[in-house]
């Protein structure tokens, strides 16, 4: 059997993995769509380097898009086999993708009205909503922990990752040329000890294990609380300068951090009186979707909800739904925080309130995660002094602060606990995906003192025989 890197090969984002077995089955692990990549990222999510029509089936390690973003061209492209996730992660996918299709509707409609006035070809967003509905009727649950058979030769076993609510590593078993062969892929690694989630998971031995690195070489522990740094930023910016603070936040695990954050403030009687925006239409149902599955939460926040029954709630706090309220808090003149998706500053609702707060010194750009280098997110982080946003050029005046210990992504100390199950001399090959070439090349230094004997950086479309 072989298996190809199609994406989240040297970078961060379109997390897919194809396995090919030496009968013909093709199985793909994650379909995600890749962002923030600059002039290449549209041609990179029109071709998948494989033909879908040719795929068996397709195991989705979660819901974020850089892992699930490309299921509905998937299968507008002719792939009709099961997806098999978990069952939050299946409720995640759906939302998340249907707003997916939205944001590319809106953003292709916004773009192509600026082409227009420049003679230049319109563009066309990848799927529309109904694609979207015909890739979930295939997909399938599979519980945590629950040996399931894809076929005769073929076994699968998902435990929880720990990375966002129903977020699984992927343990296959595969029995072929009479030897069994047991291959693990982390999907997104979370970390022990987060905010709101359990630990990841103790899992099986494996043969080869497919691991994401996207904080290789990072410690999130050496940085500050996360409450404390928010509360400096947003009295500095809201209370001191009468501006506002803008957060590029994922709908998906980020947000929920940063309101379970702002609502322990509250607890703590010192979180500002300002308004509170969620700027993002899936946001509130992604946080219901949390909320249906308090088993996931760890000791720290069932010890909060024995006091406060609901800890993403808080005064001042409001869900924005509709495009009007959207582009009114653009003009809204009061202090506030605003809590948009997407996490990259990539695409969506953020991605305006950033053009229309960019310019002026009172602001705050606050980013709460990993952003791909080439993406508007990346650009703002690195300290750049102008940006590009929508065709448009603008000069960063706003302040930009970032917090990075609000990673949904384990550290390097994770990543090494996340392995301390497995006996080195076992694993045939250790394979770094999910992560920046030059932080992959000293994490595996790191890996190989550990014991780790071959480690490999795939790079995209490489093909490797197992």
């Amino acid at each position: 059997m072989h298996i190809v890197f199609h994406g989240a090969a040297r970078n961060v984002t379109g997390s897919k993995h194809l396995i090919q077995l030496n009968d013909g089955t093709s199985i793909l692990l994650d379909c995600g769509m890749f962002q923030g990549l600059g002039e290449h990222t549209d041609d990179m999510n029109e071709h998948f380097g494989f033909n879908p029509k040719k795929l068996d089936y397709m195991i989705l390690s979660h819901a974020h898009i850089d892992h699930c973003g490309l299921i509905p061209r998937l299968v507008a492209e002719g792939f009709e086999g099961q997806i098999f996730c978990t069952a939050p992660t299946m409720n995640l996918a759906r939302i998340l993708l249907m707003d997916s299709a939205k944001i590319q509707m809106q953003d292709a409609e916004y773009s192509n009205r600026q082409r227009q006035k420049k003679n230049m070809e319109l563009i066309e967003p990848l799927y529309n909503e109904d694609h979207v509905m015909e890739a979930m009727r295939l997909f399938k649950i599979v519980d945590y922990h629950e040996e399931f058979e894809i076929t005769p030769r073929v076994k699968l076993l998902f435990t929880d990752a720990g990375h966002v609510v129903g977020s699984a590593a992927v343990h296959l078993t595969i029995f072929e040329d009479a030897k069994e062969t047991r291959i693990t892929f982390s999907g997104d690694v979370g970390r022990y000890g987060d905010l709101l989630l359990k630990s990841p998971q103790k899992f099986p031995q494996a043969d080869y294990i497919l691991l994401e690195s996207t904080y290789g070489n990072s410690l999130h522990k050496d940085l500050g609380p996360i409450e404390d740094a928010l509360l400096d930023i947003i009295k500095h910016t809201c209370l001191v300068k009468k501006g506002k603070v803008i957060i590029p936040a994922f709908s998906v695990g980020r947000t929920q951090e940063l309101l379970y954050a702002l609502n322990s403030l509250e607890l703590k009687g010192v979180l500002p009186d300002v308004p509170y925006f969620v700027d993002s239409p899936l946001s509130e149902q992604a946080t219901q979707v949390l909320k249906d599955h308090p088993e996931v939460y760890n000791k720290d926040v069932k010890e909060v909800m024995k006091i406060d029954a609901d800890p993403f709630a808080f005064k001042g706090l409001r869900f924005v739904q509709s495009t009007e309220e959207s582009i009114a808090l653009n003009t809204d003149p009061r202090a506030c925080v605003i809590i948009s998706s997407s996490g990259m500053a990539e695409a969506g609702r953020v991605k305006h309130h950033i053009r229309n707060n960019i310019n002026n010194s009172k602001n705050t750009i606050l980013i709460v995660g990993y952003c791909e280098p080439n993406s508007l997110g990346g650009h703002l982080m690195r300290g750049d002094k102008h940006v590009f946003i929508f065709g448009e050029e603008y000069q960063v005046n706003a302040d930009v602060e970032v917090i990075k210990s609000m990673s949904a992504h384990g550290d390097y100390e994770d990543l090494m606990h996340f392995l301390s199950c497995q006996d080195p001399e076992q694993v045939k090959t250790l394979f770094l995906v999910h992560g920046e070439y030059d932080i992959q090349q000293l994490f595996a230094e790191r890996l190989k003192e550990k014991g780790f004997k071959n480690i490999e950086i795939p790079a995209q479309h490489s093909r490797v025989d197992l």
